[in-house]
């Protein structure tokens, strides 16, 4: 047990935040080490009473928490992002024990986590308004720019700290105040984070978080309430279309980042080296688990057969075991549900006549591993390459022009990132455009920062988080009409 665990655990803040106050919730959620399979510890679950507590503490926070001077509001998110620095370690063990993921991931996210604080902390002071005389001349036009209100996050399990600080940052730089609802599997770091929060000065009522089963009916019960004004979810495609169907009934203002399915294009002229450095980073970032994760590798049919050697070697070589052992790189997926539907999808593609280059089975040890696969041969209509993999295999499929890799890269419902590598910067960015997705890594297989704007076309999402257009996410705009 981590020293961060045993503090919550102490202090009885491994339940229920609301108002300022933790509770220990009605009945027990087990929290699973997916690498070793056992217990960590049971989670305080909320029903819908605390549900409508959550939001009274909210909404009774909300006039006070806008009204706040930005500079304040700065500090305390400021203050956060230092204390998760501080104890960047700690939170990243807790990561790896809930989560499963290497250590070397989990201290990368916890610190792309903290920066989501000190990049909103910056941004809390630069909302702005402006004014300007009416082209009739009979007017002044002025706009001001307002909190949205109370505001419900919803967060995923594949990346506990950075879904949360990168909603939580803008919402409370904004003015709003918010319920958090995080994923069953990993309420933990959630709850870390929170408790830090609440030793960096945050004022009760404006963060609250409840931990519930997606089938409690605690998220609809809040979005059902007039008071509620705003959803941001990071999630798959599916939860985000059920929730846009609630949101529909109070028209709820919207921000979703959902689903992908990223196509890596490997052009004849790519470097092959910086091409491979890529694909491990954009592929095997948090073992796969990641809506960024590369999903279809789309190769040059005059490469294909070095590139695939190359990956697979690089692949196969990856040490797989708990991410506690900070040597390892390869760690679980986040319960034995997952993998075996990767695994599922693996078979499939074998089955339609796909060709194992590397991994293709479970290991044979505790947890919930897979090893790092490689296909090759893959068929363009398989169904592998239809899903969101969310594990550590790589599709591998051919093509021999620049039409047909931008019609494949395109061929999918999904939108949300796309990778590719030549050494033709007119071909990388005439690619680029032509390419129907959110972000694109050009010659890179990392692309998230705080200060880039995140999200999706298609499929994939709604509104952006991070950058500058973060923080609009949860701001509405007033027109004021006068004279002088």
């Amino acid at each position: 047990m981590t020293a961060i665990l045993q503090e919550l655990k102490e202090r009885g803040k491994t339940g229920l935040y609301i108002g300022g106050d933790w509770f220990s919730g009605n009945g027990e959620l087990p929290v699973v080490d997916p690498a070793t399979e056992e217990v960590l510890i049971d989670v305080g679950l909320a029903e819908a009473s605390h549900a409508a507590d959550a939001v009274d503490a909210a909404a009774d926070a909300l006039g006070p928490w806008s009204e706040t001077p930005p500079r304040d509001r700065a500090e305390i998110l400021r203050r956060t992002f230092e204390a998760m620095r501080a104890r960047e370690e700690d939170l990243a063990e807790l990561i790896v024990l809930e989560n499963g993921k290497a250590f070397p991931d989990a201290l990368g996210e916890v610190r792309y986590a903290a920066e989501f604080f000190r990049w909103f902390s910056e941004e809390t002071s630069r909302i702005g308004g402006e004014v300007r005389l009416a082209p009739a001349g009979d007017k002044r036009i002025m706009t001001v720019r307002q909190p949205v209100g109370v505001s419900v996050l919803i967060t995923p399990w594949n990346f506990p700290a950075a879904m949360a600080t990168r909603k939580i940052g803008p919402a409370l730089a904004a003015g709003c105040t918010v319920i958090l609802k995080p994923a069953s599997d990993t309420p933990l770091t959630t709850l870390a984070v929170v408790h830090l929060m609440e030793e960096a000065g945050l004022p009760p009522g404006v963060v609250n978080v409840v931990v519930a089963k997606g089938s409690s009916g605690v998220i609809e019960q809040m979005l059902h309430d007039s008071r509620v004004r705003k959803i941001s979810i990071t999630g798959s495609t599916e939860l985000g279309q059920t929730l846009l169907r609630v949101a529909a009934d109070q028209v709820l203002n919207v921000s979703m980042e959902l689903g992908g399915n990223a196509p890596f294009i490997v052009f004849d002229d790519a470097d092959l080296d910086a091409a491979l450095e890529g694909a491990m980073v954009a592929k095997m970032r948090n073992a796969g688990e990641a809506c960024t994760a590369a999903n279809r590798f789309l190769v040059h049919s005059a490469v294909a057969r070095e590139f695939t050697s190359m990956l697979a070697g690089a692949m196969g070589a990856m040490k797989l075991g708990p991410g506690i052992d900070r040597t390892n790189q390869v760690g679980p997926m986040i319960n034995e549900r997952s993998r075996d539907d990767i695994a599922q999808l693996v078979q499939s593609a074998v089955d339609s006549g796909a060709s194992v280059a590397v991994g293709a089975s479970i290991p044979d040890r505790k947890g919930y591993f897979y090893q790092p696969t490689v296909l090759s041969d893959v068929s363009p209509d398989a169904d592998i390459l239809d899903q969101e993999i969310f594990g550590p295999v790589a599709p591998i499929v051919t093509f021999d022009t620049d039409d047909e890799a931008i019609a494949m890269a395109n061929d999918t419902v999904h939108g949300l990132i796309s990778y590719l590598y030549t050494r033709d910067l007119s071909r990388g960015l005439r690619t680029a455009e032509a390419i129907e997705s959110g972000m694109v890594g050009l010659n890179r297989g990392l692309v998230s920062d705080p200060a880039a704007p995140f999200g999706g076309v298609k499929q994939s999402g709604i509104g952006r988080e991070g950058s500058h257009e973060g923080i609009e996410e949860f701001l509405e705009t007033k027109y004021i009409a006068t004279s002088w």
